[in-house]
């Protein structure tokens, strides 16, 4: 494997960043996830649009992104693969132990790996952690990512693929990697950004060419929807069959199976919407 690290293409042995990066002390960093088909990445302008976005939130300093679009070409050109995964990874550089940052540069690291193409349906659980939606990193995608991990892992204890949070007031807001869409009396719908979830871009971009409602919703609406489903960068719209022990029938339920019917002929036609 060749990864990029900080202007340069680098086999995987000899691609190391100091234990004394910001990144790794204490989280200070911002990622993106993309999907990588056939050598291209796809929705990449989208991806660098948030990538800087995360980076202001932390107050980091902007990304060179015509950088980050040569090392992502660099790095799937090196790592030829028929689909897969490309993470693009910035943080605050080597700083001093604590919360302070130094004078270094940024670190950028952008790296690829295989990823079989995601099942049409699976399972998900809900978890009694909730999202902070008054965080002060709230909706940026950062490297904080330990309470994913754990709620992550526990929906993995209970055989599922995702775990569904709320937020602080009881409102439906995310999975640890994952947006949530459901249907109530036939109709699509997706949390608002105001819930402390992440502007995901498979969400815009459903929210776009499907014409999904942005709307406040109890989190107990999990337990009313027809049919539920989550979009991410490498689940595009994948159909929920169950959430805890609820079974929601055949899946995906008609509405979801056009979503995924949209999303595949629209993505096809344009790698970067």
């Amino acid at each position: 494997m060749r990864i990029w690290l900080d202007g340069t293409l680098r086999d995987v042995s000899d691609a190391k960043v100091s234990v004394l990066d910001h990144g790794l002390t204490v989280g200070d960093g911002v990622f993106e996830t993309l999907k990588a088909q056939s050598g291209r990445a796809f929705a990449l302008t989208r991806h660098l649009e948030r990538l800087t976005r995360s980076s202001r939130g932390l107050g980091l300093p902007d990304p060179d992104l015509d950088e980050v679009r040569r090392a992502c070409a660099a790095v799937l050109e090196a790592n030829p693969m028929e689909h897969g995964r490309l993470r693009v990874t910035y943080t605050g550089g080597v700083s001093p132990l604590g919360s302070d940052r130094g004078d270094a540069a940024p670190t950028l690291v952008v790296a690829a790996a295989q990823s079989p193409r995601r099942p049409d349906t699976t399972e998900v659980v809900t978890v009694d952690w909730v999202r902070n939606e008054r965080s002060g990193v709230a909706g940026l995608k950062t490297t904080s990512y330990a309470e994913n991990v754990v709620a992550l892992a526990a929906a993995h204890r209970a055989g599922a693929s995702e775990a569904l949070l709320a937020n602080t007031v009881g409102r439906l807001c995310e999975g640890t990697g994952s947006n949530v869409f459901v249907v109530l009396d036939g109709e699509l719908h997706t949390p608002p950004l105001t819930s402390g979830c992440l502007a995901g871009i498979t969400r815009a971009l459903v929210v776009e060419w499907a014409g999904a409602k942005e709307t406040d919703l109890p989190f107990e609406a999990l337990a009313e929807a027809e049919e539920v489903f989550l979009t991410s960068s490498l689940r595009d719209a994948q159909a929920v069959l169950r959430v805890d022990s609820r079974d929601l029938g055949t899946a995906p339920g008609p509405v979801t199976a056009e979503v995924m019917r949209i999303f595949e002929a629209r993505a096809g036609a344009d790698l970067d919407p």
